[in-house]
């Protein structure tokens, strides 16, 4: 498991850059909860394809579209919490500046992730045969 973590937490890393960036850049444009289910979405789906082959080893398109589905699943607790961060900061003040966001959301999306871990590891993947490297 100490594999799968590690690689795991690799691409959340990547991911989360990425999603902030998308994030960072959307929020000019539309407002704060639009920006953040649109950035997940697009980082989600790159994500969960990336833990399929690299973290839980899966290759192959069979079983790839109900994979993504149930990411999507998993992608919707990830945005019901970075959302409701998000909603519970704009309540508490009405202009939060992009550093509060940001940081809420970068709390919000560890609290996501390690949910998303637990349901790629018991659910998505469950059945999936680890990397080589962790067979031995």
């Amino acid at each position: 498991m100490s594999g799968q973590l590690a690689r795991f937490l690799a691409i959340g890393v990547a991911s989360t850059l990425a999603y902030m960036l998308l994030y960072l850049a959307l929020s000019y444009v539309m407002p704060a909860l639009d920006a953040n289910a649109l950035s997940l979405l697009i980082t989600a789906v790159a994500n969960t394809a990336a833990n399929r082959r690299l973290t839980f080893g899966v290759r192959g398109s069979a079983g790839a579209a109900r994979h993504q589905v149930q990411g999507l699943i998993a992608f919707a607790a990830g945005l019901l919490i970075t959302s409701g961060a998000l909603w519970s900061l704009h309540r508490l003040s009405a202009t939060p500046g992009k550093a509060a966001e940001l940081t809420v959301l970068v709390v919000a999306n560890l609290v996501a992730t390690a949910v998303r871990f637990l349901l790629y590891r018991l659910w998505v993947f469950g059945g999936a045969t680890p990397p080589a490297a962790e067979r031995s």
